[in-house]
């Protein structure tokens, strides 16, 4: 025993965190001190100083003991305090029990939380992002037709309109021994071009028009398809399948004259009705029939006007006035009106009314013939054209005529001329939007001047005065103007004209660069007069177009149904193809009218184009 004590010393001493040895303090120490110098956990080794047999075991040599004091450093801290050894193990051991836990805790949160998110982005559908679509498809051989209908809705609600089109179809690209060709109605993805439906029609439809007949957020969308003949049919526009159609037996003989027009609920069943203008085969008389937006029925029998037809029949469209009344506009070469309460009454056969119907504007009143006949003169003066504008700081709209002699803007509350514009060859609808700084509608014109050359001109729409003017060749005959308005309350146009030179706007002939054949569609921005953008060219004739907005990437798309060249014996190719503005306006080239200063630079230019913003703008209304 004294020789172990006397190693231990030895070995304390050695270590200068230890302190001196005391061997008094030592044995008054408690069980746990000496069980810091003494423990001995070998095979064998002394606990407390004694050997299991209460002797005190002999060391071999030096080594042995230098061996069996090593674990003894291992249990003292660096502040000279001893551990517990047993109590310490389990206080580890529980410590690492719990930072696994923690850790297995976090890294399963983690797994869990990364899971969710892929399964959310792979499984929840992001909306359709067409910055850049642009698209054309080739829908066969067109087996002639007169009229070109041209439609956009959203029908599959992924929130992009689709394009809706309807055109005769030739059989094995040619009508094979008179047969009639079959009429299709077709609806294409707005996103690729791919067929979403396609119906059979009996005859060759005259007008598309897709609309909500049932006010509230969840009432479907409707097309109703006009004929050229006969037909009056309504679609649904998700399915494309018949809701109802007209039975042709109502019109007895007449023909569909326009398309349907839409009017206030009349059979108070919670959708709107439609009326139809119908004229005889043999006699000029003019009958309008009312029909159910629900169920296709007559609502009524037919009303009949004797009207001698000398031009072209205007109309029919309706006029809601500031007091809320209804009026029908129409007539032949003239605008003629007719209270809807005049036909509701006489198609009921009945002296009475809804309340809604009963209500008057006196400055139209004024304005019936002399023997107080239903009719009220409008206008009547060579009129060619007849659309309805929105009236600046206000909900109701204005009539915009458009006559052989040139241009009247017409007040929709009392019928007074606003300006008048004088002009030759006007023979396209003039289309509107904001080309000024006064918020109030302009118009962009189209006019023929000379052969193959046509010129455009920008109208003030508060003066009817003209604010921009330029000549370009053009060859296809009334092609289609469109605008969209962006989100500074600024309209963008776009017509087509043939490659357009650097001669100077007020010279007299203008020479295309290219061949007669290639017609470039270009766009004008009323903050750069001077220069235009040529967008995208085709080498057919365009019959038809129309621009959606995508409200979800405020982004403008230009539509357009285009017919191929046609030879002899080979019917003309119809194409549908679809432009992203947006990605068209920072793709196209610039063309310089006229010097301006400062000049314009290309940079300047695409740095201003590129904050271009498209929004939906209500052009035209029906009244107040």
């Amino acid at each position: 025993k004294d020789h172990v004590l006397q190693r231990a010393i030895k070995i304390t001493r050695q270590s200068p965190d230890l302190g001196e040895y005391d061997p008094l303090t030592q044995a008054d120490s408690d069980e746990s001190e000496d069980d810091l110098v003494l423990n001995l956990q070998k095979n064998g080794g002394v606990k407390n100083g004694k050997s299991p047999l209460g002797e005190a075991p002999e060391p071999d040599s030096d080594a042995e003991v230098a061996e069996a004091a090593k674990p003894h450093l291992s249990e003292v801290t660096t502040e000279g305090y001893p551990s517990e050894p047993l109590g310490g193990l389990e206080q580890k051991a529980a410590s690492s029990l719990v930072s696994y836990v923690r850790t297995s805790v976090f890294l399963l949160t983690l797994g869990i939380s990364m899971i969710l998110v892929l399964l959310c982005a792979f499984l929840i559908p992001c909306p359709p992002r067409d910055l850049h679509s642009t698209w054309s498809r080739h829908l066969g051989s067109q087996g002639g037709g007169d009229v070109s209908p041209l439609e956009l809705a959203d029908v599959n609600g992924d929130g992009l309109r689709d394009v809706l089109l309807s055109f005769v179809m030739s059989r094995n690209g040619s009508a094979v021994g008179g047969s009639r060709p079959a009429a299709n109605l077709v609806c294409l993805s707005g996103m690729n071009g791919s067929t979403l439906w396609s119906s059979l029609l009996p005859e060759e439809a005259r007008d598309i028009t897709c609309l909500e007949l049932m006010p509230g957020s969840l009432a479907e969308t409707i097309c109703l398809v006009t004929g050229t003949h006969k037909m009056l049919s309504a679609f649904n526009a998700t399915s494309g399948k018949a809701i109802w159609t007209l039975n042709p037996n109502y019109l007895s003989n007449g023909t569909l004259a326009a398309p349907v027009v839409v009017l206030p609920d009349l059979d108070e069943d919670g959708v709107r009705d439609l009326v139809v203008l119908a004229i005889g085969e043999l006699q000029p008389d003019l009958c309008f029939l009312l029909v159910s937006g629900r169920t296709g029925s007559p609502v009524g029998r037919p009303v009949k006007y004797n009207i001698v037809g000398v031009r072209n029949l205007i109309g029919p469209q309706v006029y809601i006035t500031a007091n809320g009344a209804v009026y029908i506009l129409f007539g032949f070469g003239n605008i003629q009106a007719v209270a809807l309460r005049d036909i509701f009454v006489q198609a009921q056969n009945r002296d009475s009314s809804p309340p809604s119907l009963q209500i008057e504007e006196p400055e139209w009143e004024k304005r019936r013939s002399i023997n107080l006949s239903e009719l009220i003169d409008v206008y009547s003066d060579g009129v060619e054209l007849l659309q309805m504008v929105k009236a600046p700081d206000s909900n109701c709209s204005n009539l915009l005529i458009t006559t052989r002699q040139g241009l009247v803007l017409l007040r929709g509350q009392n019928l007074t001329p606003y300006w008048t514009l004088r002009l030759q060859g006007l023979r396209s609808p003039p289309t509107p939007g904001y080309f000024t700084d006064d918020q109030t509608l302009d118009f962009l014109l189209q006019i023929q001047d000379g052969v193959g050359m046509k010129k455009m001109m920008v109208v003030d729409g508060d003066s009817g005065s003209v604010v921009w003017s330029y000549r370009a060749p053009c060859h296809m005959k009334e092609t289609p103007a469109t605008s969209a308005v962006t989100s500074d309350r600024k309209s963008v146009f776009l017509f087509w004209a043939e490659g357009l030179s650097a001669a100077s706007p007020n010279s007299d002939i203008i020479l295309g660069t290219e061949p007669p054949s290639l017609h470039h569609l270009y766009l004008l921005h009323p903050a750069f007069p001077s220069i235009l953008l040529d967008l995208a060219n085709t080498t057919g004739t365009v019959t038809a177009s129309e621009v959606g907005i995508n409200d979800l990437w405020k982004d403008a798309f230009y539509v357009t149904r285009t017919t191929g060249p046609s030879s002899e014996g080979h019917p003309a190719a119809l194409v549908v193809s679809k432009l992203s503005l947006r990605w068209a306006l920072m793709e196209g080239q610039m063309a310089q009218l006229q010097e301006s200063t400062p000049k314009i630079g290309r940079g300047e230019l695409r740095r201003f184009l590129s904050r271009i913003k498209f929004v939906e703008a209500p052009y035209e209304v029906r009244g107040c």
